[in-house]
């Protein structure tokens, strides 16, 4: 069984353009986010799928410069795009994941992939309720589950946001949630503004950096916790461009 990481990324982001190469902690927030889900022990393959657009050159260039592999596909229909990386990559597990999310926790991911494997289920995620603070997001569905959205979803939202039309459908598809002890949902580390990105380097900054590929989510916390009253402000609502389903589409 392949269990394949596909992260979604473009560089014409609505929001914050050219953000998935800003610098973090001295490395391009993409080339970031990828050594930090390299740690993942439930992945066998990590795929950035961008799109065809020349605009998107230069991200290609980063991600397969670090040894990453990249593939190409629509612009507009991501669902596409990822049934496309998930046949390329060989994947029977596919790991959706966004762009905007650097500070994505490997031990997470993994707790999804894991119960998606032995729940012999077809989608799992820590977002049908959230409790994990946005930017955290997973998602972790079977390639049969993706391809048949990607052979029956209707344009539109279902091809932009990828899951919902998997999520919608509960009785066609076998579905569980991984949920927080505590409700964390109204802390917001994912990238969309210029105060998002200012936000997350803080927190990084506040760890020490040989840690930065390594720290997880309770790391963060403690760094919220400790230092909160000093980090800068994001004021910005969860999920704004779809607030049904989990995170702008970055590609």
């Amino acid at each position: 069984m392949i269990r394949v990481a596909i992260v979604q990324a473009r560089m014409s982001s609505k929001r914050l353009p050219g953000k998935v190469l800003a610098d973090i902690a001295g490395s391009p927030m993409i080339t970031f986010m990828l050594r930090r889900i390299e740690r993942c022990r439930e992945i066998d393959r990590i795929v950035v799928a961008t799109s065809s657009d020349s605009s998107d050159d230069p991200l290609c260039e980063e991600v397969e410069r670090n040894g990453f592999q990249c593939f190409r596909g629509s612009l507009t229909d991501v669902l596409d795009r990822y049934a496309g990386a998930a046949s390329a990559s060989a994947a029977d597990v596919v790991v959706r994941l966004t762009a905007d999310c650097p500070l994505i926790d490997a031990d997470l991911i993994d707790k999804v992939v894991a119960r998606l494997i032995t729940g012999a289920l077809d989608y799992v995620s820590n977002v049908d309720p959230p409790t994990f603070p946005d930017g955290l997001d997973v998602e972790a569905f079977t390639r049969v589950a993706l391809m048949a959205a990607a052979r029956d979803a209707k344009d539109g939202p279902d091809r932009e946001h990828v899951t919902p039309f998997i999520r919608r459908d509960k009785n066609r598809f076998r579905q569980s949630n991984i949920a927080g002890i505590l409700d964390l949902s109204a802390l917001r580390w994912t990238v969309d503004h210029a105060d998002d990105l200012t936000l997350i380097r803080s927190m990084i900054a506040s760890l020490p950096p040989e840690l930065a590929y390594s720290v997880d989510r309770f790391d963060f916390l403690r760094v919220v916790e400790s230092r909160g009253a000093e980090l800068p402000i994001n004021p910005h609502a969860r999920n704004e461009s779809y607030p049904e389903f989990p995170s702008e589409p970055v590609g």
